[in-house]
């Protein structure tokens, strides 16, 4: 099981990451907070202090297609935002060429 799905890379996300050194990941939606914080230490050879979760539920979305209407919805969602203790920091951006 994967538990850390990607990284989420915004403005808000990296301005928060530089300020308070503090790393929003997109997870998967039945991990808990004990194994995000193993698999980011394990993954990055980082220290955690604190992991906070938030869970998004699922839009539902209206299509009017020629067919008629089209109801459905997107799949629910589960973020962790990721303090890290001081000295240490996350590379994004390392592996790009």
């Amino acid at each position: 099981m994967n538990v850390l799905i990607r990284p989420i890379i915004t403005e808000k996300a990296t301005s928060k990451s530089e300020l308070s050194n503090c790393y929003t990941f997109q997870v998967d939606p039945n991990s808990n907070k004990i194994q995000i914080k193993k698999a980011v230490e394990k993954l990055y050879n980082v220290s955690v202090d604190k992991v906070r979760t938030l869970k998004y539920g699922s839009i539902l979305r209206t299509r009017y297609t020629k067919n008629g209407i089209q109801r459905g919805k997107s799949n629910v969602t589960k973020r962790a935002i990721v303090q890290v203790s001081d000295g240490d920091s996350i590379d994004f951006f390392n592996n790009i060429k």
